[in-house]
């Protein structure tokens, strides 16, 4: 049995959407484009512009291409961190465990009653769609936010073992 000040953590990849990948092509492309235009061609001063713009585009569509989310579980709190391009750490969020209504699978019966009611969805899993099974894990905090992420069974038996009565894991 897991002890209630226990620590688990766990660092799942997400997937790039297919858009920012080939935006990300298109910006290189164009930068490189617009730089030897500047140097062979009479657009100057304008053709650099645009390259450094298009550069900059690429620098931030390629920072969100590569996205792991990872999972903490410590004293009755979720935090949940985004690694960007594997060299930057941000803080997405924190979630006090006794403010948790419901933690069970995506496609559970057990969140049947929030299926209707317009909740702020935020979605910290690999994002993959169809996957078999659904390894998604969906909690509802405070009523207000659905909260998808995709934890381990260590971090569910975490979770479950200071909330019995709002984890499932049917």
């Amino acid at each position: 049995m897991v002890s209630d000040n226990s620590y688990v953590e766990y660092l799942i990849e997400s997937k790039a959407s297919p858009i920012v990948k080939a935006g990300s092509y298109i910006a290189l492309v164009l930068a490189v484009v617009f730089f030897l235009s500047s140097i062979l061609t009479p657009l100057g001063i304008a053709g650099l512009i645009l390259c450094v713009l298009f550069g900059a585009l690429y620098y931030f569509l390629t920072l969100n291409a590569n996205i792991e989310f990872e999972y903490q579980y410590c004293d009755r709190e979720i935090t949940i961190d985004k690694i960007l391009n594997k060299s930057r750490r941000k803080n997405v969020a924190k979630y006090d465990v006794n403010k948790i209504e419901v933690f069970a699978p995506s496609r559970s019966y057990h969140l049947d009653e929030y299926r209707n009611k317009t909740l702020k969805v935020l979605d910290f899993s690999a994002r993959e769609k169809d996957r078999q099974p659904d390894p998604t894990y969906t909690f509802i905090y405070d009523g207000k936010e659905r909260v998808i992420i995709e934890p381990d069974q260590e971090f569910v038996a975490a979770v479950k073992s200071v909330a019995p009565r709002k984890v499932f894991t049917d």
